[in-house]
């Protein structure tokens, strides 16, 4: 049976855990979330979907909610998630269960899985010993879960205890009126020399460049890829992120993020 994964990433995990699910599953098409809705081609013919997503304030990035009002999916289909988060998942994947089933689908199976955080603005990269470490488990537990969507199995939806499943949920009732204009915080220091790779890397094509300095058009998804990509760290949101070292998987390229 062929698999589709659709995936939203913006400095690498995401990706890096639907490329190795995808080496497991075989007859796998990976494709990403932000290429599909821009071509309008949500594709859901396979047997097998599933998203792969982050984790942002205990939600899911609010492009996933988009992708997911925008699919036609019938109950007969195994759906399942992935969502990655460097502390807490919250209720995301309990969320995204309704989702689906508000469209008359439903989520067969969702994980959670540690990744390293690219969140500047509270934390810097973690050392790359402790990066490795999250790597090798995550791509343990990508062997653990193969097995569960090749057998098309129902496994429970993975969530955080209640006290933060609340809060999640909190979020989510005021998250979608301000989170793409949080672009509003990035600036470019003076080490810009405006090369572009921040308006080429930006998934949702939020960045511009005029006068050789990026503009931010208030559709961001705060994925940080114009941040964390910038090869002159020139890029800061709002006022403590200079000199705090960026995060980008060491397993994908900048090739692979590229507009």
């Amino acid at each position: 049976m062929k698999n589709t994964i659709f995936y939203f990433s913006g400095t690498g995990n995401c990706l890096q855990l639907a490329r190795a699910l995808a080496a497991e599953l075989s007859e796998t098409e990976i494709v990403p979330i932000a290429k599909a809705i821009k071509e309008n081609n949500i594709d859901n013919s396979a047997g097998r979907i599933g998203l792969i997503f982050p984790v942002y304030a205990f939600n899911a990035p609010l492009i996933v909610s988009d992708f997911i009002n925008k699919m036609e999916i019938g109950p007969e289909k195994y759906v399942f998630a992935i969502t990655t988060c460097a502390s807490l998942a919250a209720d995301t994947l309990g969320d995204i269960a309704r989702k689906l089933k508000k469209k008359g689908s439903g989520l067969c199976a969702g994980f959670v899985i540690k990744m390293p955080g690219n969140y500047t603005p509270l934390a810097e990269a973690i050392p790359v010993c402790k990066q490795n470490k999250l790597f090798a488990a995550a791509l343990q537990r990508i062997k653990e879960i193969a097995p569960i969507i090749k057998e098309g199995r129902r496994h429970k939806i993975e969530r955080a205890k209640l006290p933060f499943r609340l809060a999640g949920q909190a979020l989510n009732l005021f998250l979608p009126n301000i989170t793409h204009s949080e672009d509003r915080h990035f600036r470019t220091d003076e080490k810009c020399n405006g090369c572009g790779i921040c308006s080429k890397v930006c998934p949702v094509n939020n960045i511009n460049i005029v006068n050789e300095r990026p503009i931010w058009l208030h559709k961001c998804e705060l994925c940080f890829a114009c941040l964390q990509w910038c090869p002159q760290e020139a890029i800061q949101y709002g006022g403590n992120t200079a000199g705090r070292r960026r995060y980008r998987n060491p397993s994908v390229a900048l090739k692979d993020f590229m507009q």
